[in-house]
């Protein structure tokens, strides 16, 4: 029942996407929810992968590894139960790191994550060249860069005025894809306040497109939670982190 419960959550937020895409003129297909898994139990992912969902994210890189293995290994189990080849695979998690990622954890995260939006560093940039390299990953590592464009001081991230030359010096390094810029909203019921920082984030990455820092991969927007994603939207998102309103957590925000 709980989980019904939750897939009556996606579906309401995905109408509520569809909604605001509607009145903004633009096309919802542009946008990822990534459904935030903390806390969640594993089986609960594994019922979305059922039905389609794909993207997860997860703050923390021991928790991705764990929740990742338990997956591949049900997987494996059912196929092989049902008779079916074990290469033959229909619905596989997509996961984004979306938390802070420590230099020292890089390594067990990079061969399956398919995102991280929390690059806010050189030398975090750097750590996770140098691994792809010796993981000889076949695939450059798609990130975003992390910006605080709330510029409260308890978050990590860019500063505003950092952004452009450290993307300058992540496009040098051979194993790495900037896909776009993060940001994360002040937890504030101000709707204002999140709708300014949105759209500050909007406002650097047009200015990176037009000064052609970046090649063609450089087209997302990682901004918006469970209590402010309709105004993210309204700003050009086009992948969102949802949490607690799929997953009903009383503590608030995942």
């Amino acid at each position: 029942m709980k989980n019904e419960t939750y897939k009556d959550n996606l579906k309401r937020i995905a109408d509520q996407i569809n909604d605001t895409c509607s009145r903004v003129n633009r096309d919802p297909k542009e946008i990822t929810l990534i459904a935030v898994t903390k806390n969640v139990e594993v089986d609960t992912i594994s019922d979305f992968l059922e039905i389609g969902h794909t993207d997860f994210g997860e703050s923390r890189p021991q928790e991705l590894v764990k929740r990742n293995a338990f997956i591949a290994e049900s997987i494996n189990h059912d196929r092989k139960m049902a008779g079916l080849n074990p290469d033959q695979v229909t619905y596989l998690p997509r996961w984004h790191m979306i938390g802070h990622l420590q230099r020292n954890k890089v390594r067990q995260i990079l061969p399956f994550v398919g995102y991280i939006h929390s690059v806010d560093s050189l030398r975090l940039a750097e750590e996770i060249n140098t691994s792809a390299a010796r993981l000889g990953l076949e695939h450059k590592v798609r990130i975003f860069m992390q910006v605080n464009t709330s510029e409260e001081k308890q978050k990590t991230g860019l500063a505003v005025g950092a952004v452009i030359p450290l993307a300058d010096q992540i496009c040098t390094l051979p194993n790495l894809e900037i896909v776009g810029l993060m940001t994360m909203a002040p937890h504030t019921d101000d709707l204002q306040k999140c709708s300014f920082c949105f759209g500050r984030l909007r406002e650097i990455f047009e200015e990176i497109k037009g000064e052609n820092i970046i090649g063609p991969s450089f087209q997302h927007l990682s901004m918006g939670m469970s209590q402010d994603y309709i105004a993210a939207i309204e700003k050009g998102a086009t992948m969102l982190r949802i949490g607690s309103a799929i997953f009903n957590n009383p503590n608030g925000q995942l």
